[in-house]
């Protein structure tokens, strides 16, 4: 099986670069998508080969699959119009709408007992809208989104093959080695962007995969906590730079470069540094999580008071950081 799971890696790894080098003479020789002369591709290149590994990856495509990639591909088609002509918010927020209830249409949406069909069909809704912003808001430097969402992905994979649910372990590694592949082209310099059609299909996807996973066995709720915290970081890095800007008082949804990463770099590290921080912080959370949903309710509360300890930490030593704008 181990050899199994390597395979739909090193696949997904080569039909990815494959994809980016055709993607990125189309966009050289047609001058097409290259807003600041790097071409706006990762985000193509990373769907159709997460799409390609899913079907490569299963026999039977199922219902709830079906209803990912049915979703997802039309985040990318529109993703790839607004990094062509950039849409407006609303337009943007209907399209996420339209594809977060096609969602849970194929039956994809969170099945938190007690609290009725309704209100899980608005907390898949808060779920879904909020990952993909959050991880478009972490696209601000280079190699970082790509990074925080390969650690999130094998975090989901790493639990699914806990609680021996193979299906989602597979849907997981096809995002894994498009994004190894997306990353060597990334990296700083980059030679190539993910775009916001890259962003929002990545935390589109991670967020139906977190809610495919089963978390808590009744007798231990804390365990309802564990994708909070997998998919944490961009969770927390959306918060930090909300508050922030509420801090200097402006629009919380205003650009400016109150993002956590800048600030890593205002304090003098190379982008290298400040990503291997980013990264940190990012496994903190998803090692914090795939832990939470495996030990007791008391141990649970003590990870999820530690998450909470570290990020007040964060947040008062990097909001003392000067930084312009």
């Amino acid at each position: 099986m181990l050899n199994n799971y390597i395979l739909i890696v090193f696949i997904g790894f080569l039909v990815g670069l494959a994809l980016i080098f055709l993607l990125k003479k189309f966009a050289f020789k047609n001058k097409l998508l290259m807003p600041q002369g790097v071409p706006l591709i990762g985000g193509i290149a990373l769907a159709l080969a997460f799409m390609i590994m899913v079907k490569f990856g299963f026999d039977i495509i199922s219902r709830e699959t079906a209803g990912i990639i049915i979703a997802s591909l039309l985040m990318l088609v529109f993703g790839v119009i607004d990094d062509w002509r950039e849409l407006s918010i609303v337009a943007k927020f209907l399209v996420q709408i339209i594809a977060t209830t096609i969602l849970i249409f194929f039956g994809i949406r969170t099945h938190i007992v007690y609290i009725g069909d309704l209100l899980n069909i608005i907390i898949t809704f808060i779920w879904v809208l909020g990952i993909m912003n959050a991880l478009n808001h972490l696209d601000v430097m280079d190699g970082l989104a790509g990074e925080i969402a390969l650690i999130t992905s094998s975090a989901l994979f790493v639990i699914s093959l806990l609680n021996n649910d193979i299906r989602t372990a597979i849907l997981a590694l096809a995002l894994i080695g498009p994004l190894i592949s997306f990353l060597i082209y990334n990296l700083p310099p980059a030679k190539i962007y993910m775009g916001n059609s890259g962003s929002h299909f990545l935390g589109f996807v991670l967020a139906a995969i977190a809610m495919t996973i089963s978390y808590a066995p009744m007798e231990r709720k804390v365990a309802l906590i564990s994708p909070l915290l997998i998919l944490g970081f961009p969770i927390f890095d959306t918060a930090f730079l909300i508050l922030m800007r509420i801090s200097k008082k402006k629009l919380p949804f205003k650009k400016s470069y109150d993002h956590l990463a800048l600030r890593f770099l205002a304090l003098g590290h190379s982008k290298r540094k400040a990503l291997l921080a980013m990264f940190s912080l990012c496994l903190f959370f998803c090692i914090s999580g795939v832990l939470v949903s495996k030990v007791s309710n008391f141990l649970g509360v003590t990870i999820i008071a530690l998450v909470v300890l570290v990020s007040i930490v964060v947040t008062r030593k990097m909001s003392k950081v000067a930084i312009d704008g």
